[in-house]
């Protein structure tokens, strides 16, 4: 069972549903949201255009990003040794390497993984635990088809096969995920907004989570 304050993570691949999720359960938990800083990069519209060229110089950029509000939160949960506020991220910070073998060169990824280390040497504060991390699935065919109808124009040259290896990558990495209690919820059929009995299933879920690893099953599959 969640405690009165809980740290809670919505994972998963590209235009799975992570943020529209991580946003309900921040109002439902009366909590802080912590969204991906990704949008902050100066460097993500030039890696869409020319992947390439840029892919080292966005990747460290949202490192750099992600570790500095990663430490902000693990500021306010010890800050003055009170309760640490409720927060919902739609993120973890090992997220920044699954993109990153994807998308650098084996060179680029031996120096990101070199500089990734150094950061997290350097740097003694301990990032808070999650209570509990809720990865959502979804089939390739329906993450490009949430791709078009949000229709963001440098998503738009993103391929069937990028995705596929991103949702396998994102299967790899939660398969032996031992971090933190995790929820794995497969959304492919699952309306977060437009269903409200399914919203309510899935938080009430959420809310009941123990230890280990747990499977939702969505009610229209029951």
């Amino acid at each position: 069972m969640l405690g009165e304050a809980p740290y809670i993570v919505v994972e998963g691949p590209i235009a799975v549903g992570k943020t529209t999720l991580a946003r309900i359960l921040a109002r439902e938990f009366g909590a802080e949201e912590a969204l991906d800083p990704a949008g902050r990069n100066p460097f993500l519209l030039s890696f869409y255009s020319d992947p390439a060229r840029w892919a080292l110089a966005a990747q460290l950029s949202f490192l750099r990003l992600r570790r500095a509000q990663q430490a902000q939160i693990a500021a306010r949960a010890t800050e003055n040794g009170r309760l640490a506020p409720p927060v919902v991220s739609d993120y973890l910070l090992a997220k920044d390497e699954i993109f990153a073998r994807l998308t650098l060169e084996e060179s680029e990824f031996t120096l990101y993984r070199e500089l990734a280390g150094e950061l997290a040497k350097n740097d003694k504060r301990e990032h808070r635990r999650p209570d509990l991390v809720v990865y959502l699935e979804a089939s390739s065919d329906v993450l490009q088809t949430r791709l078009r109808r949000r229709n963001r124009d440098f998503e738009r040259n993103l391929s069937p096969k990028y995705l596929r290896s991103l949702s396998e990558a994102y299967r790899t990495y939660f398969h032996s995920y031992e971090d933190a209690p995790l929820l794995v919820v497969n959304s492919t059929a699952i309306d977060f907004l437009g269903n409200g009995d399914e919203r309510v299933d899935l938080i009430r879920e959420i809310r009941s989570a123990r230890r280990g690893v747990q499977h939702y099953i969505p009610l229209g599959s029951r």
